[in-house]
């Protein structure tokens, strides 16, 4: 019996060294992880908020990967949105000139923020779609909050009706009126008041400046929306 016992003690004691170990080890590697973390982030800030276009473009590849690898830190999403309104919310002049207006920076941040399908990512593109000037970024802007999908309160819905009125008076591009419509395809049954959403959607369809095949795709989604009933008429119905 004290054999068994002695055995017993052994082996509980050997199991207890080998977890101690393995929590050390674990222990080293989170130490480590976050270690590594922290240093991207510097690295990628540093990149980010230098005044060289070309270091802008090295963090917005780090941060590509770090989205698609599902490693956004606070840092990370910070960047991004600095460099989303890059020229637009933060401006560098010198001599009066605007030396860090980037419209293809601010248009790949809008790209990877609509992976990032969160609250904050949403505000930073709704940011983007109200203040940018420049065509190509708010399409991207507009394609990425289609691809979030969130819309409480018909906030993106109604940021994409103002941000296409804008832009079909000052520049009407059929490739951000395209965008304005997929969008709407996708978040559609999310809006409660189809209103501004339907003016924006028969504006691009009886706008003939937008090329035939999006004035044609503005027709069918036309046809979708009047008949299709809103959100808060869904949940009337499904209270009775």
């Amino acid at each position: 019996m004290k054999s068994i016992k002695y055995a017993a003690a052994a082996i509980l004691t050997a199991f207890a060294f080998t977890v101690s170990a393995q929590t050390s080890a674990d222990n080293e590697s989170n130490v480590e992880s976050e270690y590594l973390s922290s240093i991207e982030d510097v690295v990628i800030t540093e990149l980010a908020t230098s005044e060289e276009r070309d270091n802008k473009l090295v963090a917005l590849q780090y941060l590509e990967n770090a989205v698609n690898e599902g490693r956004t830190t606070p840092d990370m999403m910070k960047a991004l949105d600095g460099l989303a309104g890059e020229g637009i919310a933060s401006q560098s002049r010198t001599n009066g000139r605007l030396m860090n207006n980037f419209p293809d920076i601010r248009a790949k941040a809008c790209d990877i923020l609509a992976n990032v399908k969160t609250e904050e990512s949403k505000n930073a593109l709704v940011k983007v779609a109200l203040a940018d000037n420049e065509p190509m970024v708010i399409t991207a802007a507009i394609r990425a909050l289609g691809d979030i999908g969130i819309n409480d309160n018909d906030e993106v819905s109604e940021t994409i009706a103002w941000a296409q009125k804008k832009n079909a008076v000052l520049n009407p591009t059929s490739s951000l009126a395209l965008e304005v419509l997929i969008a709407y395809e996708k978040i559609a049954d999310s809006v409660q008041n189809k209103g501004p959403m339907i003016q924006a959607v028969g504006q691009i369809a009886t706008n003939y400046r937008y090329v035939t095949p999006v004035r044609t795709r503005a027709h069918e989604l036309l046809k979708t929306l009047q008949g299709a009933p809103s959100s808060s008429d869904k949940k009337n119905n499904n209270a009775k």
